[in-house]
């Protein structure tokens, strides 16, 4: 979408919330990597993350899905979420000194040889991660060993950030599809010539099937688990861990998602994330409306 087809109310606000947000990023570049990451993740959450209302989002997420978490822990969480989210945002802006930081990070896990000899035999792969850690971390550790990783992106709903947003994307790795019909069929050829995909799972999917994550129903869309049974690619789960220094990460490579059905596929890819979530929840992007109906509401705010 292009800005003049907005409304003029909707456009002047889109306009005005990327030049806050765009300028603050732009400020972050202008500093030290060391110094960047971190700072963009204190104004998000103390200046951001309260005028956006986002604490109260966090709240009710955690209410909905993980009910007995102790107070003490949801406000911990409202605090360190926006700042992680924040980390990888200037990190994917700022990919030319996150890459030498990940080229030594040695690769954890039975997934990475499964990576590599599903290359070696020309046979695709998905590396499957969700909004967690540094999710694009993965993908342009894996680009530096094969040349090319294909993501697919969904478009921000603020379309001036967006045009920003995805030139910075397209730095870690060409190509990069967006999600639609379009993309969609790009994204099979390109998997279909035995090629490397990075997606992310965990966002709702009004069409999807409706399977659980955190015990409570997550409409979950079952193209990747289709693509690969029809292509006999190879299904990898996948985190960029924050380490505590908050500058670092470990790269692990779970198991392949053996090949039964498209929801059997699926839910093991949702355990496989709620597990790594609960493990470290502050790394998780709990901003996220993931638990609606298919009407569209959410479920966590009803």
């Amino acid at each position: 979408m292009e800005p003049k087809e907005l409304p003029p109310a909707t456009r002047t606000g889109q306009y005005l919330l990327n030049l806050v947000l765009g300028g603050m990023v732009r400020l972050a570049l202008s500093l030290p990597y060391r110094m960047r990451v971190p700072l963009i993740g204190w104004m998000a959450s103390r200046l951001v993350a309260p005028l956006a209302g986002w604490p109260k989002r966090i709240r009710d997420n955690l209410a909905h899905a993980w009910p007995d978490l102790p107070r003490s822990e949801v406000e911990r969480l409202v605090r360190q979420v926006p700042d992680n989210a924040a980390r990888t945002l200037i990190e994917i802006y700022s990919i030319e000194d996150l890459k030498p930081r990940l080229r030594d990070t040695p690769p954890e896990g039975p997934g990475w040889p499964a990576i590599e000899e599903a290359q070696a035999k020309g046979r695709p792969v998905f590396l499957i991660s969700g909004h967690f850690g540094n999710y694009d971390a993965v993908r342009a550790f894996v680009a530096m060993r094969y040349g090319q990783v294909g993501g697919l992106y969904r478009p921000l709903n603020n379309v001036y950030f967006n045009r920003h947003y995805v030139r910075a994307i397209a730095r870690t790795s060409l190509p990069v599809f967006e999600r639609g019909r379009r993309g969609l069929a790009e994204m099979m050829k390109f998997v279909r010539d035995g090629n490397v995909m990075a997606m992310l799972s965990d966002q709702h999917f009004g069409h999807g099937a409706p399977l659980t994550f955190f015990g409570q129903r997550a409409f979950t869309a079952l193209s990747v688990p289709e693509i690969a049974l029809k292509y006999d690619a190879l299904i990898v789960p996948c985190y960029g861990i924050r380490q505590p220094d908050g500058l670092s990460f470990r790269l692990v490579f779970e198991a392949p998602i053996p090949h039964t059905t498209p929801e059997e596929m699926g839910q093991a890819l949702n355990d496989s994330l709620e597990a790594m979530v609960r493990g470290h929840p502050e790394q998780w992007l709990w901003l996220h409306r993931r638990w609606k109906g298919e009407d569209g509401r959410s479920e966590a705010e009803t």
